[in-house]
């Protein structure tokens, strides 16, 4: 999350320097360890390189970090202090009371062939009811051992799952009884530092003490979900939404109100004002990157927008982050939490989308109901399993996570752009797709008279899985929409599915 813009009469490279030695002194970075690189930082914080240097030329004058020839920045150890905190020389001790009382530092404390949809019509609040279409849809892909077009996970094949499994048994091996009280909420220590370095290396701000450990991103939504709102309150979804939402809303008691979204640029802003201001509404959840079902990227400005309309109201935000690292562009998306001066956003993600469906871990970032996130999570489940939290902590410190990520992105770049082009090869007139932006699964519309739940049931017939419109939504709206996971490897099955898919839709419509 790159911070915004410094005053000019701060200079850019003291600005960088006082957010990197803010990472070291919350333990995102600990002594002994490599920093980014000044290209990759470059990269990261969006700045030049000549930045970059004299910032860390700046750090190494305040001892937080020191150089070693033909390895890099590292940083420095230093004595820890009565609080526990990092000790400062004196020069240090004046440069930090000046940073605090500069203009920069104030303002960081006070808040620093593709688918044109019509937007759909929003709909006055209503009870939800989809886990028994999803949860028949999962089994129909088990069971049958039909091509898994439908599925919402990632192929497993894709995950260093060997390696993980590697780090667990060896975890195992070391530890015969584990201490359950050692991974109690927030959960394990050096995964939540693993977690905000990730952050830190992207170029964001993010606290550890702030990270509470899931099982998955799915419980991270609901005890979010949980914490803010309560049965019988209204919460405003997009539409189609990822039914994972509308299953957390459901299983609450609650209400759902249907904002028109939008392929390309997310959530109708406009919509969603109008909805705030004639109805009483006690949450919004979203998921402005790469969303599922839809794909698409919320442009920097609608994330802005979108937290200020937050903060008008009053309203907590739910952002469901959980295929941030499955970008398709150059650099990593931006995100609600980043614009996020008042603790109103609760940023969910986890590592089963990029690293290990198996294992559920994920985590929540819940700002200013971090304390209630906490007791929820001891309330539910006490702890999130221990071994799977420490055999991907140690992943992440000892391999090639990124790495894996680009070979990852760029797998499911090429496979998005094949399979729209079997798409366009194969069904009939009429039909259009999304074009995703990051993540594995397509959205497409077919011509208005099929049925995506009597094709459901045709392609099953058949050996194939899809996941029917009826799915994304509480309301009709989508009943001729389906989606469609590329994770899988292409093969000649796979495209023999497509074929005879393609086949059903022109004969329904």
């Amino acid at each position: 999350m790159t911070a915004p813009p410094a005053p000019a009469t701060v200079p850019r490279y003291e600005h960088l320097a006082d957010d990197i030695e803010a990472a070291v002194r919350r333990g995102v970075f600990a002594a002994g360890e490599r920093i980014p690189s000044v290209r990759r930082a470059s990269v990261q914080h969006g700045v030049s390189i000549k930045t970059v240097v004299h910032a860390y030329a700046l750090l190494e004058s305040r001892g937080v970090i020191e150089s070693r020839p033909q390895s890099g920045f590292f940083v420095k150890a230093r004595p820890v202090a009565r609080d526990g905190s990092l000790a400062r020389t004196g020069e240090e001790a004046a440069h930090g009371a000046a940073q605090r009382s500069s203009p920069a530092a104030k303002g960081r404390r006070a808040g620093a062939h593709k688918m044109p949809m019509e937007p759909a019509p929003n709909a006055a609040p209503a009870p939800v009811d989809v886990s028994r279409l999803v949860l028949s849809t999962l089994r129909s892909i088990v069971a049958q051992d039909a091509v898994p077009l439908g599925s919402p996970y990632p192929d497993p094949a894709l995950f260093p799952w060997r390696r993980i499994n590697q780090y667990a048994n060896a975890i195992a091996r070391r530890h015969a009884s584990w201490n359950l009280i050692d991974d109690l909420p927030p959960g394990n220590p050096e995964l939540i530092r693993q977690i905000a370095r990730r952050y830190a290396e992207s170029g964001a701000d993010v606290d550890p003490d702030e990270i509470v450990v899931t099982v998955g991103a799915t419980e991270a939504i609901n005890l979010s979900l949980q914490a803010v709102a309560k049965p019988g309150d209204t919460v405003a979804v997009e539409s189609p939404t990822y039914y994972a939402m509308l299953h957390a809303i459901e299983r609450l008691g609650m209400r759902a109100i249907e904002v028109s979204t939008h392929p390309d640029t997310g959530i109708d802003l406009d919509a969603l004002e109008r909805v705030l201001a004639r109805k009483k509404v006690a949450a919004c959840m979203v998921m402005p990157n790469f969303q599922n079902p839809l794909g698409f990227r919320m442009p920097e400005a609608n994330l802005r927008r979108l937290v200020a309309l937050a903060e008008a109201h009053d309203l907590p935000v739910i952002e469901n982050d959980v295929y941030q690292e499955l970008y398709f562009g150059p650099t990593r998306p931006l995100s609600l939490k980043q614009f996020d001066t008042r603790g109103l956003v609760l940023h969910c993600a986890s590592f089963s989308k990029s690293l290990s469906a198996s294992y559920r871990i994920g985590w929540a970032l819940p700002g200013r109901y971090r304390a209630q996130v906490e007791k929820l999570k001891f309330l539910n489940t006490l702890t999130t399993p221990s071994v799977p939290q420490v055999a991907l902590a140690d992943y992440l410190r000892h391999d090639g996570y990124d790495r894996h990520l680009r070979r990852l992105r760029r797998f499911y770049r090429e496979q998005a752009r094949l399979m729209r082009a079997m798409i366009e090869r194969f069904f009939p007139s009429g039909t259009r797709t999304t074009d995703p932006q990051g993540g594995y699964v397509l959205w497409v519309e077919l011509p208005p008279r099929v049925d995506s739940m009597r094709l459901y049931r045709a392609a099953l017939a058949q050996g194939i899985t899809i996941g029917p419109g009826y799915m994304f939504s509480m309301r009709n709206d989508f009943h001729h929409y389906i989606r469609l996971n590329y994770s899988y490897p292409w093969t000649a099955q796979t495209e023999a599915a497509l074929k005879t898919l393609g086949e059903l839709v022109a004969r329904m419509a």
